[in-house]
């Protein structure tokens, strides 16, 4: 459903270790708004929820909602770092169209 690269995977094992609180995995989710109607939602998580789709890469757990799961499927998750600005870049083929920024989707 999701692939992460090797640089995503540090990205979250680097968050997971540095979380206040104990975390399981880290969720993905697609929700309404941004500049193209959907946005992409991360963070760290300590349970699946019910209807989850359960990914796990390199021992990195990733949870995605049934109602996300859709929209994301087939989707890669890079991490990278530049000079202006650091994040996670989402390479999603159910994308028809995207903002500038490459935070939020159509």
């Amino acid at each position: 459903m999701i692939t992460l690269t090797d640089n995503a995977v540090a990205a979250v094992k680097t968050a997971l270790s540095r979380a206040s609180e104990p975390a399981e995995g880290f969720r993905v989710m697609v929700e309404a708004g941004g500049c193209a109607g959907f946005k992409y939602s991360m963070g760290l998580e300590s349970v699946s929820r019910e209807g989850d789709a359960i990914i796990e890469t390199d021992g990195v757990k990733m949870f995605v909602d049934a109602g996300s799961q859709p929209h994301v499927a087939g989707t890669t998750v890079d991490f990278v770092t530049g000079l202006e600005s650091s994040g996670f870049v989402f390479d999603n083929p159910n994308a028809r169209g995207k903002c500038d920024c490459g935070k939020s989707f159509s």
